[in-house]
């Protein structure tokens, strides 16, 4: 099991900043790779991406959400993954912190990980997403319930 852990600072308060991630459906829009995310329910989403030149779908689950705060989530379905994402006020910006374990699997995976691949693609998803977020007024939508 592999360990990514990356921080941005979001030149935006932190209640905008957690309510643009938990627009799923958006994530296409600054992730790399990611080609569609459908919300299936509350706390379930279907991901659909191309991962080192090969395509993965996989569904995903929160396990915990709480408002401003943090998400925790499961992935199943060939993308063993779990993960936390933290939204921390810092004065008038936010502290956006992603710590994932993922399972590389097959050559073209384990590959990657040892390029450090997954590492910096998720270092430029979140550079990316402070950019989306930055360049707007406000946030696509906002999901403000709890979960776990």
């Amino acid at each position: 099991m592999e360990t990514i852990e990356k921080t941005v600072k979001v030149d935006r308060p932190v209640s905008t900043v957690y309510n643009q991630w938990t627009q799923f459906e958006e994530f296409p829009r600054f992730m790399d790779g990611v080609e569609q995310v459908t919300q299936l329910s509350d706390a379930r989403q279907r991901w659909e991406a191309q991962i080192m030149g090969v395509r993965r779908d996989w569904e995903a689950e929160i396990t915990r959400q709480e408002p401003d705060r943090l998400i925790e989530w499961v992935g199943f379905g060939g993308e063993g993954n779990t993960g936390t994402i933290t939204f921390d006020p810092v004065g008038d910006h936010t502290r956006v912190t992603l710590r994932m374990d993922w399972e590389p699997s097959g050559m073209v995976e384990k590959a990657g990980d040892v390029l450090n691949i997954v590492d910096r693609r998720i270092e430029g998803d979140l550079e990316r997403f402070k950019e989306f977020i930055e360049e707007r007024d406000t946030e696509t939508g906002a999901y403000r319930g709890e979960i776990g």
